[in-house]
């Protein structure tokens, strides 16, 4: 896997509709989208809560600090802490809030922290870091975060990970298929992005990497997010530059570079020996409460100004970000996203990595601040 990255008509029952207009009251709202069309469907894109969106009206704010590892550790049989499974205990829902037991996830942070670590071996780069390479799996116009279980509600999306992604998709779904589009059979997960299209033919990415690592100061606090989390970075609704023009842009990558831009000054024009690259990057505090939250964002933060989680979300955990390569380079004109321009650039993260396997990648790789390969290794 080539590193790009830079220095991540149907009819519906009275039951569906209700369900519909429950979604569009929270600020959800999608309408199936035409392939190329200027004016989008609308997402869950409500702007980001930033490091300090309050969560005082969730339900289940627990005394104490979340993620702080207790004493009291059952090892396995091999003698290593195992780590225990955070989907024995059903979360709980209200109001879009996704709560989970909080008994549950503090004995997996305790488990998590009593682990230890792989000796670091050979000379790996200093970069907390691991990823797992996909490729392509699918496309609907589904939407299991936004709009769960409303098949073709969505603007269209282009999947990779996980094979059976769709509309009526649940961590336990996910986590019962075997299939995924990516190098490791550990990560069931499911990725997406709106799907993309020159001149209204789809264009599928040519390669992507997803890379799990950390931008905080220390990211030797890092623990697993738990099964099941969901979440969303980007804003179906944005269809414009931002003011200061350094929005996540596209970008060229490869031998020559960018050589000039698109008829509309949207998207780069690239040497014919390199890609069109986009990376889309997820916050990586979370509150330790929620595996979800009403606009999809509310329960995860960036790093504040210090480098370190706010007290908001003071749980660190990997930042998940999309390298996304697809094969354009000189003909740039005439692309459009599902959901719109490319400003409208969105993406959605499924959590169904199996526990132990990202458990180990977490506490090998990240929180010993070294570079890890796809397997996990060194």
């Amino acid at each position: 896997m080539t590193n790009l990255r830079p220095t991540p008509g149907r009819r519906r029952s009275v039951t569906a509709l209700l369900l519909l207009s429950v979604a569009l009251a929270g600020g959800c709202k999608e309408v199936p989208g035409t392939p190329g069309a200027s004016s989008p469907s609308s997402d869950a894109g409500i702007g980001s809560p930033g490091p300090e969106a309050p969560t005082s009206g969730a339900p289940g704010d627990a005394a104490g600090t979340p993620g702080t590892p207790s004493a009291s550790v059952v090892p396995s049989a091999s003698g290593k802490p195992s780590a225990p499974s955070t989907s024995a205990a059903p979360p709980t829902a209200a109001g879009g809030w996704i709560t989970i037991d909080p008994a549950a996830q503090a004995a997996a942070t305790s488990a998590f922290f009593a682990r230890k670590p792989k000796p670091v071996t050979g000379n790996p780069v200093k970069v907390p870091e691991f990823n797992v390479g996909c490729t392509t799996s699918h496309h609907n116009s589904d939407d299991p975060i936004v709009l769960p279980k409303l098949v073709g509600a969505s603007h269209n999306h282009t999947f990779w990970g996980n094979t059976s992604t769709d509309a009526n998709s649940t961590a336990e779904s996910l986590r019962a298929s075997k299939a995924t589009t990516c190098n490791s059979p550990d990560d069931q997960s499911a990725y997406w992005v709106p799907t993309m299209y020159q001149n209204g033919k789809v264009v599928d990415p040519k390669e992507v990497t997803v890379y799990y690592g950390s931008r905080l100061k220390d990211p030797s606090k890092t623990q697993p997010f738990p099964f099941g989390l969901r979440m969303i970075t980007g804003n179906a609704k944005n269809q414009v530059d931002t003011p200061d023009k350094q929005g996540n842009h596209f970008w060229c990558a490869g031998i020559g570079g960018e050589i000039g831009r698109s008829a509309d000054k949207t998207f780069p024009v690239c040497a014919k020996t390199a890609n069109i690259v986009r990376q889309i990057t997820f916050p990586d505090c979370w509150d330790g409460k929620h595996l979800d939250s009403p606009d999809h964002k509310a329960h995860m933060a960036n790093g504040d100004h210090t480098g370190a989680c706010p007290k908001s979300h003071p749980v660190p955990v990997p930042s998940v970000s999309f390298v996304i390569s697809y094969p354009l380079s000189a003909n740039t004109d005439g692309i459009t996203l599902a959901s719109g321009t490319s400003f409208s650039m969105h993406a959605d993260f499924f959590n169904a990595w199996k526990d132990e396997a990202l458990a180990a990648r977490v506490r090998n790789c990240l929180d010993q601040g070294v570079k890890c390969n796809s397997a996990g290794n060194f």
